[in-house]
């Protein structure tokens, strides 16, 4: 979208806005603080700086950091548990024989007394894996869920994203509506107080054209001009803090903000048809594409439950090791050594549970889980063409109301002028200068909040729609 500098010198502010421009793309890209010192914030730089820094931005990159690594666990589901133990201990009493299994050679080595001999230490180890080589499809259905993680997280992410960049449109637009309205505002004032002053001559050369009465009536429009100029510049104050929480500036860092036209021109915009929006909302609209990534690992969960009822096969290992300082080591395999071992073994097993009750339980959970997504998924679409329906509505609605408006506020400025005029000449009353004056302070407020409401609708629509915001 175009923007234009809004001041009562055009060529000025507009080449004010070309520097800052130019500043603001000489600087280093993605870093705040080089956005802060080259100049006014635009639209694009607020949006891009909300979109990068916003706190559920971050929050949303947390969460993909989070399901990445779930994925990554998915992926290696398959590498087997190393089952370890290793222990050390002691005293152990004496255990001598002839290594044969043979009976005890020494007089500690019989039990029953309390003669251990020469006490010593023992030293354990024990390591048990299995590696899974056929799962029924099982470690392949978890790998398939888990890679939709991403997705899903990309998708928070993005929506995250896009709402905080149209915050940060609406902020900057209720910034430039403050701030047209002030300058509105402090051109009526300005007529009003040259009336003033040629009301006051008038009373002073005792004309008949004007009474005392007729300065009451300009006082009193003045001051419902400046409570609303108070409302305004409150308003710019709300907005310049919202800018400056979504452009995540530092505390204390001075915020400066482009100024813009709020209107727009005759072919500078033009709406989609309400069937391009419906269909480029089911092409775009995170929420969409992280409900159906949702939805095929719940798919992916009742297909392990359903294989859960048969066993895995794999190859299963052992080593173990054992050491005993007082103790004989024992050369057949017939005899039976507690203290001193040192095995190894390999085979192909098969592991299951026959908790079948309990696999029941869980898939039927699984399956009313997968239920339960799709029907949200028929509910998120729904609301999305009624989102999409509603926005766009009410931006066809705010575009012909600014337009009507900024017609309105053209007639209303002509008819203040030619009442000033001849109010000037002595033709006319001050009820009729006073009357032209409110109908355009009117029609200009009126046409800088449909202008207003327009460029937030065209915001709103892209984000609905999915659309890139502004610059991106």
């Amino acid at each position: 979208m175009g923007e234009g500098a809004q001041s009562a010198t055009p060529q000025a502010q507009d080449q004010a806005a070309q520097d800052a421009t130019r500043s603001t793309e000489q600087q280093a890209p993605g870093t705040a603080e080089g956005a802060a010192k080259s100049g006014p914030l635009t639209l694009e730089e607020l949006v891009a700086r909300a979109r990068r820094s916003d706190a559920r931005v971050e929050e949303a990159e947390a969460e993909l950091h989070r399901l990445q690594a779930l994925q990554r666990q998915a992926h290696w589901a398959w590498f087997p548990k190393f089952e370890t133990v290793v222990g050390f201990g002691g005293p152990v009493p004496e255990a001598r024989n002839d290594g044969l299994g043979g009976p005890p050679t020494t007089e500690a080595t019989l039990e029953g007394d309390w003669n251990f001999g020469t006490l010593g230490v023992t030293v354990r180890a024990e390591v048990n894996a299995l590696l899974p080589i056929y799962t029924f499809g099982k470690l392949t259905a978890l790998e398939k869920a888990g890679d939709q993680g991403p997705i899903i997280g990309a998708a928070l992410r993005e929506r995250a994203r896009a709402e905080a960049g149209f915050q940060a449109a609406q902020a900057f637009y209720g910034y430039q509506l403050a701030n047209a309205g002030i300058v509105q505002l402090e051109e009526t004032a300005k007529r009003l107080e040259d009336a003033g002053k040629r009301i006051q001559e008038l009373l002073d050369e005792e004309s008949q054209q004007v009474s005392k009465i007729d300065t009451y009536k300009l006082n009193f429009f003045r001051q419902v001009l400046e409570s609303r100029r108070a409302e305004a510049q409150q308003g710019r104050i709300l907005a310049l803090e919202a800018i400056r929480l979504l452009s995540g500036a530092k505390p204390g860092e001075p915020v400066q903000v482009v100024s813009v036209d709020l209107p727009l021109e005759e072919d500078e915009f033009s709406p989609p048809t309400l069937e391009k929006a419906l269909a480029l909302a089911e092409q775009r609209r995170p929420e969409l594409t992280a409900i159906q990534a949702g939805i095929a690992a719940r798919e992916q969960e009742v297909l392990i439950r359903e294989r859960a009822y048969y066993p895995d096969l794999g190859i299963v290992g052992f080593a173990k090791f054992a050491y005993t300082s007082n103790a004989t080591p024992q050369r057949t395999p017939f005899a039976y050594d507690p203290y001193n071992d040192r095995s190894a073994g390999i085979g192909i097993a098969a592991r299951g549970t026959f908790d079948i009750p309990m696999k029941n339980a869980q898939l039927d959970q699984s399956r009313a889980e997968l239920d339960k997504l799709k029907a949200q998924q028929r509910l998120l679409q729904s609301a999305i063409r009624l989102e999409v329906t509603q926005t766009h509505g009410a931006l066809t609605a705010a575009l012909a109301k600014a337009r009507a408006m900024t017609d309105a506020e053209k007639n209303a400025r002509r008819w203040a002028t030619a009442a000033y005029a001849a109010f000037d000449l002595g033709t006319g009353d001050t009820r009729e200068l006073v009357d032209a004056f409110t109908a355009l302070a009117q029609a200009s407020a009126d046409k800088g909040k449909s202008w207003h409401d327009a460029r937030v609708g065209i915001a709103a629509l892209n984000r609905v729609t999915g659309m890139a915001p502004a610059g991106q």
